[in-house]
């Protein structure tokens, strides 16, 4: 018996499998409702959102704490250029500065802003690091 070889590739060629994306769907529908109404969502607490950890008690000496910025050209405190104080690329903060002053990082720029609580001096909030 002769097989029609022919037959049988015209028959393949013309078979386009096909993919029916509407279960799919359904089943993402699905699963996407299932971790919407199975997860728990909480509003964030207005004084929670300042970004800053929570002040613990210091458990090493230092009193300042280096930050280091790429390109890092100018440095302010309330308003005073403090850019003297800059060691390669970086300077050093008062604890109290971070705890609770306020800290603007802006990299692009080469920039600190810094704001240091009311009752400290300028000239102690930052210095050169060490």
């Amino acid at each position: 018996m002769a097989m029609d070889v022919n037959k049988y590739r015209k028959k393949l060629k013309d078979n386009n499998p096909r993919f029916n994306m509407v279960p799919f769907i359904d089943i993402l529908f699905t699963l996407l409702i299932f971790v919407i109404v199975t997860s728990s969502f909480q509003v964030a607490d207005e004084s929670a959102t300042s970004g800053k950890p929570e002040q613990v008690e210091s458990s090493g000496p230092s009193e300042y704490y280096q930050i280091p910025v790429a390109g890092l050209k100018k440095v302010t405190v309330n308003g005073v250029d403090m850019s003297q104080y800059i060691r390669n690329n970086a300077i050093a903060v008062h604890t109290r500065v971070i705890d609770e002053g306020e800290i603007i990082i802006k990299p692009k720029q080469g920039l600190i802003i810094i704001t240091a609580p009311p009752d400290m001096a300028v000239d102690k909030a930052v210095k050169a690091p060490t």
